[in-house]
């Protein structure tokens, strides 16, 4: 039988070791030894692979089943909470170019006439946006 540390042990100790090493982490992104570029673009095959396997092992509902809603929203609440302001504050310009495209297809559409409440014509100014979007979206690569 091999020697290991108990588990409560293991777990304490990367707890307390791994958020001191943040100055290693940052800078390993900084300077990392190889482009995450071309390493993650090699790996794509592998990925795909990999991807592929979950499918065939239904591995996503299994991991949904075992995490559960109490994993779920405790991980969202205690970590998604802290995060999601600053996140989204630091996301602001990439968010901008993203959304511009579409922006811009939006702006772009000559909409129908609105007819009166419920008037199932109505959805012809839906389907001008929806028909604009894809476009844009095609038109992106995606």
């Amino acid at each position: 039988m091999a020697a290991i540390r108990p588990i409560d042990v293991i777990a304490k100790k990367w707890a307390e070791v791994t958020p001191q090493r943040t100055p290693s982490y940052e800078e390993g992104v900084r300077s990392p030894r190889a482009s995450w570029q071309r390493e993650a673009l090699a790996a794509e095959p592998s990925y795909v692979a990999g991807v592929q396997a979950a499918i065939v092992a239904k591995s996503y509902g299994k991991g949904v089943t075992r995490a559960g809603d109490t994993k779920w929203a405790k991980g969202a609440i205690e970590k998604g909470t802290q995060r999601w302001g600053p996140g989204v504050q630091i996301a602001q310009p990439e968010y901008a170019k993203g959304f511009a495209p579409y922006r811009q297809a939006i702006a772009n559409v000559t909409l129908p006439p609105r007819f009166a409440r419920r008037d199932p014509r109505n959805l012809l100014r839906v389907s001008a946006i929806v028909d604009a979007l894809s476009k844009a979206k095609v038109a992106a690569g995606g």
